[in-house]
């Protein structure tokens, strides 16, 4: 499983190795999300649930099985030195658990992201919402999918031009002053508050047109998205222009970004202006 050994076919075919992964991570966090369960605070005071731990388990004991087996980085277990962690390639980035906070209030908006990694670029991802029934999978030159539960799986694609007024998804637990003025300049529009990385599924599948974020976020909060947003035609770009990039730096911190379908628009601009 080499980044020169690997064709389009191949990434297809391990999505489908994927998948099952996810669902069963999913059903590991469904029996806790439908008990009573405690909530602990790690060391940055973000939450942590039995939840997380056991769909980590889930996730990193399955893809152990997979041959060749590949470095795995979770969030649930990312103490790994930039220094041991930069030869990776490729390898696992995987949030067992993405949007905590949505899963305390158990609001249904939270996702299993799991992500194939090679020359720092997310090159195949899966994202479950095991609460909504719902899976998004792809990747850059593979495609991209939606499957709700009881259906079949269908091609998505990113909506190409963008909407008027412009469809735009942010994040319901972490609101941004920057948005706010970066909403202003662009212009008309709706804002649809959304949960973990599903705003970025929203923007492939072309119910929104662009998910502005300039808030901390990880590298596994984004990756797996990121693979489906590639594979339906969008893009996910720092505020210079620059694609998304993993693994290249000490810290795990993404930049502040721009997930966008249409790729003509300029969605920099208003941006810039902001000062």
């Amino acid at each position: 499983m080499t980044r020169d050994g690997m064709t389009p076919h191949d990434r297809r075919r391990l999505l489908e190795l994927i998948l099952p992964i996810a669902r069963a991570a999913g059903d590991a966090i469904m029996s806790v999300y439908q008990r009573e369960f405690d909530v602990e605070l790690k060391d940055d005071r973000s939450p942590l649930t039995e939840a997380d731990s056991l769909s980590h388990d889930v996730i990193t004991d399955a893809l152990a099985s997979l041959r060749p087996a590949l470095p795995v980085l979770s969030e649930e277990a990312s103490g790994t030195e930039h220094r041991d962690r930069r030869s990776w390639d490729p390898y696992w980035l995987v949030d067992p658990l993405d949007g905590t906070k949505e899963f305390i209030k158990r609001n249904g908006e939270f996702t299993v992201n799991i992500a194939l990694i090679e020359a720092h670029a997310p090159v195949l991802g899966v994202v479950l919402a095991p609460a909504l029934g719902v899976e998004y999978y792809g990747g850059a030159g593979i495609g991209a999918w939606r499957r709700a539960a009881g259906q079949d799986a269908r091609g998505i694609r990113v909506s190409v031009p963008a909407a008027g007024p412009l469809r735009v998804v942010g994040s319901r637990s972490h609101p941004s002053g920057t948005l706010a003025t970066y909403l202003e300049r662009l212009g008309a529009h709706e804002l649809k508050p959304m949960g973990s990385s599903l705003k970025i599924c929203l923007v492939a599948e072309g119910e929104a047109d662009v998910y502005p974020r300039f808030g901390p976020t990880s590298e596994w909060d984004t990756a797996a998205a990121q693979a489906v947003l590639e594979g339906a035609g969008g893009v996910m770009m720092d505020t210079d222009g620059q694609p998304l990039r993993y693994n290249r730096k000490d810290d795990l911190l993404n930049p502040h970004f721009l997930a966008v379908g249409d790729q003509n628009r300029d969605w920099l601009g208003p941006l810039k202006s902001t000062g």
